[in-house]
């Protein structure tokens, strides 16, 4: 018995002699990470004490002993609400959408625009698609619905100027196109910028690998099939496990922006039902219990997925 415990002593000895080893010789990147370290801790970390506010019946202004604890009431309230579940319903499937295509296409595109041979096309192309990314909310907000609007709308006209309409649509008060007018304009804002990842996996390939499949006579879809994609594997594994554990988080900025009274119920997700019913109604504990079952349901969602390609295909980002 004194044997082991000597060699565990021994083995944490070595081990703490390594980690100050390292510490010595790294100690300048140790000391410029305490900014960032301390930026999460205020930030992330130490925002989590407004959790029990989930638990009070919390009222500004009154000292955090003052306040009176409820337990789980709110949350039972939360369940029981119809609304809170047709919110839920639009987070989904608009969380779905903009996985299917918003996650896919930037990694079609980073390889087409990949296949590209001018570099002046391929840089102005690229600068052209990732540009709209800087571009705030509120503007791609009316430029979406000037362009689907019926007095002028370029979407209107195109359609029934070709013949597929017999006069304009109102596409913006039509609830039943608002998920796919959401997920189309955040595909134009962002897959420009998501395809910039991709673009670097494709550049970090080997060269080799393309002109040794050139002289075997694979054709360039079996370049991209056989090199380019197995290549980018673990790239696009990790992105699909960072998004899906965000998969309920999706913002409320361009569903509100969007939306209007006549489309509430297929524009009001969950963030901005938490907005609505937490900071407009001044229910800040029933607006808590909100945020509290988003953030603990995507834990779950990135632990179940990175447990999940972990085992079959040895990729994670824990």
């Amino acid at each position: 018995m004194d044997l082991v415990t000597k060699k565990d002593i021994t083995k944490k000895k070595s081990r703490l002699s390594v980690f100050w080893k390292g510490f010595k010789n790294q100690k300048m990147l140790y000391l410029m990470s305490i900014p960032f370290v301390a930026w999460v801790f205020v930030f992330n970390y130490l925002p989590v004490w407004g959790w029990t506010m989930a638990f009070q019946n919390y009222i500004p202004g009154k000292a955090f002993w003052e306040q009176e604890w409820v337990g789980l009431q709110h949350f039972i309230q939360l369940f029981q609400d119809e609304r809170f579940f047709l919110a839920l319903r639009n987070t989904l499937a608009m969380s779905f959408l903009g996985l299917l295509f918003g996650f896919t296409i930037p990694i079609i595109f980073a390889i087409l625009l990949n296949e590209v041979r001018n570099s002046f096309f391929k840089r102005v192309t690229q600068t052209v698609t990732y540009l709209p990314h800087f571009v705030s909310w509120v503007v791609v907000a009316g430029i979406v619905t000037k362009m689907l609007s019926t007095d002028g709308g370029i979407i209107n006209d195109l359609l029934v100027g070709m013949g597929i309409l017999d006069q304009p649509y109102q596409f913006m008060a039509d609830g039943k196109w608002f998920w796919g007018i959401v997920t189309v304009s955040d595909i134009w804002k962002e897959m420009g910028w998501n395809a910039i990842i991709f673009l670097a996996a494709i550049a970090g390939l080997d060269p080799q690998l393309y002109e040794a499949a050139k002289v075997d006579g694979a054709n360039r879809f079996r370049q991209i099939w056989h090199i380019t994609l197995p290549g980018i594997r673990p790239t696009i594994l990790v992105v699909l496990i960072l998004n899906i554990g965000h998969l309920i988080q999706i913002g409320f900025e361009k569903q509100m922006l969007l939306s209007n009274p006549l489309v509430i119920e297929y524009a009001e997700v969950l963030e901005l039902y938490a907005l609505n019913y937490g900071i407009g109604l001044g229910q800040f504990s029933y607006g808590t219990a909100i945020g509290i079952f988003n953030s603990v349901v995507s834990i779950v969602l990135l632990l179940l997925a990175n447990g999940i390609f972990k085992r079959y295909s040895n990729q994670s980002v824990m």
